[in-house]
């Protein structure tokens, strides 16, 4: 019996990468690199995946394009230190570099939000605004395993319930994570033979922060009294979790499209009916149902058909209506859900809920009316 070869990152990422087609001819990327070990790991990668594809001229990866996005919290003394290491190593390979300051310290406090929300949040507005001057199409970011399995705990945490266990996805929507079948020691590792030394973030030890506390407390108390995998135990967890959601999310589709009345997500009356599409053809309107929407967005749904169906469809479907007007469902808690089920099962006309200022839910003549309040 043969003895198996022990994979390294970098052919760890390239099957991630052919897996789920996390990068394709012609692509142009903006890599986020702190200088840290997962994103330095990350941009050796990328850097050697490019140089190889570009000398056989065969790969299907040898028209891929990439520059490097790097945010100065201005948080630590260290962090102009970082953002020339970054820098150095770019000028090095050949990179193009992009680099900006930003005061996360200060937008956290004019926004009352905490530090970490705010790096995050800077990071991605930054990275958005490369992306957007490069002409690229993806966002290239350094998560990995542990990354997955610490927001796995924290969405459990804060009772995201099923959904929250599929974690952090190896694609979404323009954002790519080659290094997401990874380990952080793996990366380590990695680093040390390749003879890499990214600058640490000492902060990262400090456990002030919810992911600190759970990255270094809770995780290593479970690895060393119960389970030594526990990390590639909750990744299994997760890609179970993601088989069954994706089936939920086709089922939720057909249901959708079964239930759907009438549907505006393009800021104008585009009109689509399944209840009155001899009228639509006669270019008249149910103005009835449309006299509150004011142009804003909205999707109606019969109600009848709704409440029909099994609570964990009912619950789906209102995160995929909320998704389509909006394209996120951030703000909407489990609370929520479980108020506009309720309100839906009472079924008492002219009665509306506002989860938030921007949604708007109400129950008339027999529909549902999931609007968008601009």
């Amino acid at each position: 019996m043969g003895t198996r070869i022990k994979e390294d990152c970098y052919v760890k990422a390239i099957r991630t990468i052919k897996k789920y087609r996390l990068i394709c001819p012609g692509d142009k990327i903006v890599v986020g690199v702190s200088g840290g070990p997962d994103s330095m790991c990350l941009l050796e990668i990328l850097t050697k995946i490019k140089q190889k594809s570009c000398q056989n001229g065969t790969s299907p990866l040898a028209t891929f394009d990439f520059v490097v996005a790097h945010v100065n919290h201005m948080i630590r003394e260290e962090a102009k230190e970082d953002e020339e290491y970054v820098k150095n190593y770019c000028m090095k390979n050949d990179i193009q570099f992009y680099g900006k300051s930003i005061d996360v310290q200060k937008i956290a406090n004019t926004n009352k939000i905490s530090t970490e929300e705010a790096g995050r949040n800077a990071r991605y507005k930054f990275f958005d605004e490369v992306l957007q001057k490069i002409k690229g199409n993806k966002i290239a970011i350094a998560h990995n395993k542990n990354d997955k399995v610490e927001t796995m705990i924290m969405n459990e945490l804060r009772g995201c319930g099923l959904q929250g266990l599929k974690g952090i996805e190896p694609i979404r929507d323009k954002y790519i994570r080659p290094l997401i079948e990874c380990e952080r020691k793996e990366i380590e590792e990695y680093c040390r033979d390749n003879d890499i030394e990214p600058r640490i973030d000492k902060t990262n030890f400090e456990n002030v922060y919810t992911r600190n506390k759970i990255r270094n407390i809770i995780i290593p108390y479970i690895e060393q009294e119960f389970n030594p995998n526990f990390i590639e135990t909750m990744n299994r967890l997760s890609n179970l979790v993601t088989e069954q959601e994706e089936y939920i999310e086709k089922q939720t589709e057909i249901v959708y499209e079964k239930i759907l009345l009438q549907e505006n997500i393009q800021f104008h009356q585009n009109l689509k009916s399944k209840e009155n599409k001899e009228e639509q053809i006669n270019g008249t309107r149910n103005e009835e149902m449309i006299q509150n929407t004011n142009d804003k967005g909205y999707i109606i749904l019969d109600l009848k058909k709704f409440n029909e169906q099994e609570k964990v469809i009912k619950t789906n479907i209102i995160l995929y209506t909320i998704t389509r007007l909006f394209n996120t469902t951030k703000g909407i808690e489990r609370v929520h859900i479980e108020d506009i089920i309720k309100l839906c099962t009472n079924n008492i006309g002219n009665k509306y809920l506002m989860p938030n200022k921007n949604l708007k839910v109400f129950i008339k003549n027999g529909k549902i009316e999931i609007s968008k309040e601009v």
